[in-house]
């Protein structure tokens, strides 16, 4: 790993998504039932320079539009809402119509940014498009065949196909192909004629646990997901209402992964319940898990100090105060996150190579890394 991470410690409370501008100047935090806005000072530490204000439960979405810069929302209060800088420095709300009766889970833009995607607890996926003539956000639901809750929701490059991660343990390559408002996509090896709720591929993990995240590969040619079962698999499709031409699991002996990215056609990266970020590497012919972004970084650092005499009257203090003799702290992990990451985010890349990223987590962290 190239150079230390960048650590920004914002608040003491969970951080449930993030997402940077595209010039990473505005960084967009989920805080409860805000979104925290933050601009780098000169000093270049995060500071607070705005909220978004308009839900009333958890937030547990955020996505900025990489060049339009408006932010999407969604939260457990069943919303989501579109914001829109104003002229005078504020954001303008616009409420969309989800039509769903349990709590929004992940929100997503499609690539070419007319249409988004909420993932809910209500067994749909609402794809968010604007109407013109009515001047307002509306949504037609993908429903089958999604059985449970909708944990993530991805895009593919051709803003056309969707991949949804549930907790029926499947992961779905889905149409979101809206008359009027796409252009027909080209063919691809998930599909040709692709009218809305094509089911384009449905993968089951094979101990049927939650899926937590999905991804497609930068060229749109490969879907990872990460189940709880601490698992990553990628599947290689091979031709439309064919068989895929490979799938490809790796099991772990770590916690499970929540979040995952790939950083280039051959390689990704995953974090989660573990607090630190891994790296996988592979084809269609294996995957493997190459190494951990952080070599126990704070393992050198265990306390203790040289005079005998000192160290034995630390030992009866630390005893009468914390009733253990041991002067490592075993509070602190060894890890930059003190606790699981949630989210993980391109932060800069080229051509399809990604060569930084951040992750935010339930320490109230976000962490810029170099690749």
């Amino acid at each position: 790993m190239s150079g230390a991470p960048e650590t920004h410690h914002l608040f003491h409370a969970p951080i449930s998504d993030h997402s940077f501008s595209s010039d990473r100047s505005t960084l967009a935090v989920c805080r409860d039932t805000n979104v925290e806005l933050y601009s780098r000072n000169s000093s270049n530490r995060f500071q607070l320079a705005d909220e978004l204000r308009g839900h009333d439960k958890t937030i547990t979405g955020v996505d900025i539009a990489p060049n339009s810069g408006r932010i999407v929302t969604c939260s457990q209060d069943r919303n989501a809402y579109v914001w829109e800088p104003s002229g005078n420095g504020g954001w303008k709300p616009t409420l969309v119509l989800l039509r769903i009766n349990r709590a929004a889970t992940s929100v997503r833009w499609s690539p070419n940014e007319q249409k988004f995607a909420v993932g809910s607890g209500a067994r749909i996926i609402a794809t968010c498009y604007f109407e013109e003539e009515n001047d307002w956000w509306v949504s037609k639901h993908l429903k089958k065949p999604l059985r449970s809750t909708v944990t993530s929701v991805a895009w593919h490059p051709n803003s056309v196909l969707l991949a949804a991660g549930s907790a029926d343990g499947h992961a779905r390559v889905l149409s979101a192909f809206i008359k009027g408002v796409d252009e027909r996509p080209e063919p691809s090896a998930w599909g040709e004629r692709l009218p809305f709720n094509t089911v384009c591929g449905e993968f089951l993990n094979p101990t049927a646990g939650w899926v937590h995240d999905v991804a497609f590969s930068p060229s749109g040619n490969a879907l990872a997901f990460v189940a709880h079962d601490s698992s990553v698999t990628v599947v290689y499709p091979s031709a439309p209402e064919q068989p895929p031409s490979a799938i490809v699991s790796v099991t772990t002996q770590l916690l499970p992964f929540t979040s995952l990215l790939w950083t280039s056609e051959a390689e990704l990266v995953a974090a989660g319940y573990d607090c630190g970020v891994y790296r996988f590497a592979g084809d269609q012919n294996g995957w493997k898990l190459t190494e951990a972004l952080e070599k126990d970084s704070l393992s050198g650092k265990t306390g203790g100090d040289g005079g005998g005499e000192q160290s034995a009257l630390n030992m009866f203090r630390s005893m009468d105060l914390k009733g253990r003799s041991g002067v490592v702290d075993d509070t602190k992990l060894k890890t930059v996150h003190q606790n699981s990451i949630n989210t993980l985010r391109s932060y800069q890349e080229a051509g399809g190579n990604v060569s930084k990223i951040s992750t935010s987590g339930v320490d109230g962290r976000v962490v810029v890394w170099s690749l």
